[in-house]
């Protein structure tokens, strides 16, 4: 039975690990602000929220062993919905990360994560207060 408490706590779910996902490629981009030829990744977080939350309706990803066995619809892997950031000026190096905006996102994805914790631990203390009557 899948309620609305389920998928509610399966989207905020999807988004923490998207978000945690997405603050390693910020730190990565960081770390390697000064490597000739790094280029700066990131993820189209609002479209890719959208896509994981339809792949997480789909199905489970099955191994098959057998042709008479179900293909089962699993969801892409993070790293493949990772992107290259564009670049907004040049260096001689071919470095694409700009501190700036690096910053600025690491910022505003903390800021989303802990928002969502912050609506999960919400819920779960509705739902206390509901079960106990407290």
């Amino acid at each position: 039975m899948n309620t609305l408490f389920d998928r509610q706590i399966q989207f905020h779910q999807t988004a923490l690990s998207l978000q945690a996902h997405r603050q390693q490629l910020i730190a990565s981009n960081i770390a390697n602000a000064d490597t000739p030829n790094y280029k700066a990744k990131d993820v189209d977080f609002r479209a890719v929220l959208q896509g994981a939350l339809k792949a997480s309706n789909s199905g489970v990803p099955l191994a098959t062993t057998q042709s008479g066995h179900i293909q089962g619809g699993g969801a892409p892997t993070l790293e493949a919905l990772t992107g290259y950031r564009s670049e907004l000026q040049s260096a001689v190096d071919g470095n694409t990360v700009n501190m700036d905006v690096e910053r600025a996102a690491f910022a505003e994805n903390a800021l989303r994560y802990e928002a969502s914790v912050t609506f999960i631990n919400g819920m779960l203390r509705s739902m206390n207060t509901a079960i106990t009557g407290q």
